[in-house]
């Protein structure tokens, strides 16, 4: 059974006639004939009762008929989706990420967005609010965790990569750890969101380790800049998303602690309306994401790796974790 075939019996029964279907399509009456022949053939069934003035749906083509109808539809409806997918995204684009990941890389992809598409508007909503897509009419959620099961369609950006950090002076006022165990002896700095609350997770790279910190945080903080913000305060020891220490690392005002541990990578996701098809606009936004947000944490994770040489180098001044 073809396509062709499905689509030569639905038009012979919506018009009626052989004869008219022939001229709709542009071909000879006796190769519909044949073709129905094949397709009655192929299915094992007969599906019109043909006389010489009449034709009529047996109770198997009445069957085939609603679901060759369906077929044609959906395959109707695929290739409009590939002809909207190319077309030029227009109008506005309603989106919603967290306050922390608009600054970090959201704001920077719709400023690309927005110079790429010039019939588009953006109306984003940095929030810590948990919006309901769609009865709030938004098109698009940029989000931070694992995906909770709630009907959306969701997209795979990337994962938000961490380390511990501190400023040089803190670690030379107070030392620097040698070992994981030793962080409960520090002033600890947390975001207070999530799982980072309930203490701190941590994997070594070399052999997938994990340990588990359970000791308090002398600061806890709603944001992963006031995070950021305490340890240049030499305030104590955090954790930051590598996005976020990249520049105070490049500077040399933060310096990482215990670099052969990180707390897990946190994966980032495109959350949208669960439809048949995107939108121009939609799509065009995701696909830049999926685009850049590698790219940015691949910065960030360079200069992570050459802060950590720095911190190796052999120098009095420097100071750094011990190897354990």
């Amino acid at each position: 059974m073809t396509l062709e075939q499905l689509k030569v019996f639905v038009k012979v029964v919506q018009v009626g006639s052989f004869t008219r279907a022939a001229e709709l399509l542009d071909t000879q009456k006796s190769h519909l004939s044949r073709v129905l022949t094949q397709l009655e053939r192929d299915l094992g069934v007969k599906l019109l009762a043909r006389t010489t003035r009449t034709l009529s749906l047996t109770e198997a083509g009445k069957e085939v008929f609603e679901r060759a109808v369906g077929i044609l539809g959906a395959v109707d409806d695929t290739v409009r989706m590939a002809q909207r997918s190319q077309a030029e995204p227009k109008g506005q684009l309603r989106l919603t990420c967290g306050v922390d990941l608009g600054a970090l890389a959201v704001g920077p992809w719709i400023e690309e967005y927005l110079q790429q598409y010039p019939q588009v508007s953006v109306d984003a909503e940095y929030t810590t609010r948990v919006i309901d897509l769609v009865h709030e009419g938004f098109d698009l959620a940029i989000r931070v965790g694992p995906v909770a099961e709630s009907g959306l369609a969701a997209r795979l950006l990337g994962h938000i990569e961490y380390g511990l950090f501190a400023c040089p002076h803190y670690l030379k006022r107070q030392g620097a750890p040698s070992t994981v165990q030793a962080l409960a002896e520090h002033s600890l700095v947390s975001f207070s969101g999530g799982a980072f609350r309930r203490g701190w997770l941590l994997a070594r790279d070399d052999d997938k380790e994990t340990v588990k910190v359970e000791a308090p945080s002398r600061l806890l903080v709603n944001n992963s800049f006031a995070v950021r913000d305490a340890l240049l305060r030499s305030l104590g020891i955090g954790h930051l998303p590598l996005l976020v220490a990249r520049e105070a690392l490049a500077q040399k005002r933060l310096v990482p602690v215990l670099p052969q541990w990180r707390p897990p990578p946190v994966p980032v996701h495109a959350l949208y309306p669960s439809n048949r098809y995107l939108s121009p606009k939609v799509r065009a936004f995701v696909d830049l994401a999926v685009l850049r947000f590698p790219a940015a944490n691949g910065e960030a994770r360079e200069v992570a790796k050459r802060a950590c040489s720095v911190q190796r180098s052999p120098s009095p001044r420097t100071v750094g974790s011990k190897p354990e």
